[in-house]
């Protein structure tokens, strides 16, 4: 599961990069960068923690302040 999810991380990472260098090239309009970057930023949110969680090494309620 976790690498499949890496793909499609950096899927959609591709899907924020790749369109705003396209519209720096003028190769596409400003309404698909939206679109594309909208999409991209949602997917990699959903996506990537699956990957990238972490284990917390200590309980919040063993720490004392």
């Amino acid at each position: 599961m976790k690498p499949l999810c890496k793909v499609a991380s950096v899927i959609t990472l591709g899907l924020v990069v790749i369109p705003c260098l396209l519209l720096f090239l003028g190769m596409i309009g400003l309404d698909a960068v939206k679109l594309l970057a909208l999409i991209g930023t949602i997917g990699w949110f959903a996506v990537t923690p699956i990957w990238m969680g972490r284990e917390m090494p200590v309980d919040a309620k063993e720490v004392e302040i």
